[in-house]
């Protein structure tokens, strides 16, 4: 090549704003703020399967905040619904993807009637998430897995029958564009 040589160099920076607050009161006027701000990262080091963990303060204490960026991904909306409640049971509900080592938690805590879950969404390689129902009382807890192939567009349902309700799960996959 002769003459001037040139080079364009693209890096690509994903920007995360945080607006973090500890509830105090009953309106969202009286909760304190923990973190307000943005995070700009660049694409060094963060991609498929390496995850960064770092630690970011605020006016009333500080959070960790793990990222990883996928090359590729699509979204998937999870919703949960549960209805025939038998009687109050526990749930943990974990997500387990193909990337990663580590469950991630979506739900924790009692289900006492039939009720919809706040909905979740996850980025996913192109591949199968697993959900991971850990349902029990004091005296017994079962797990059971519910897997979803990951796809551009479209919806996917399953039902769990458990002895304390009925669990539906749908999942809605679009792309991240």
């Amino acid at each position: 090549m002769n003459g001037p040589k040139r080079a364009i160099d693209l890096y690509g920076t994903v920007f995360i704003e945080y607006d973090m607050k500890i509830k105090t009161g009953e309106e969202e006027k009286d909760d304190m703020q923990l973190i307000d701000g943005l995070s700009a990262i660049d694409d060094n080091g963060v991609w498929n399967y390496r995850a960064i963990t770092r630690r970011i303060h605020g006016d009333s204490g500080a959070v960790d905040i793990t990222v990883l960026r996928l090359k590729g991904a699509v979204e998937g909306t999870v919703e949960v619904s549960i209805s025939e409640v038998k009687c109050s049971f526990s749930l943990c509900l974990g997500c387990i993807l193909n990337t990663l080592d580590e469950e991630i938690c979506l739900f924790d805590g009692t289900i006492g009637e039939s009720s919809v879950l706040e909905r979740s969404v996850v980025a996913v390689i192109m591949g199968s998430m697993d959900l991971k129902f850990r349902v029990g009382s004091e005296s017994c807890t079962s797990a059971q897995v519910c897997s979803f192939q990951a796809t551009h567009h479209g919806v996917s349902t399953q039902q769990i029958e458990t002895d304390f309700a009925l669990i539906s799960v749908k999942v809605t996959w679009s792309t991240l564009r």
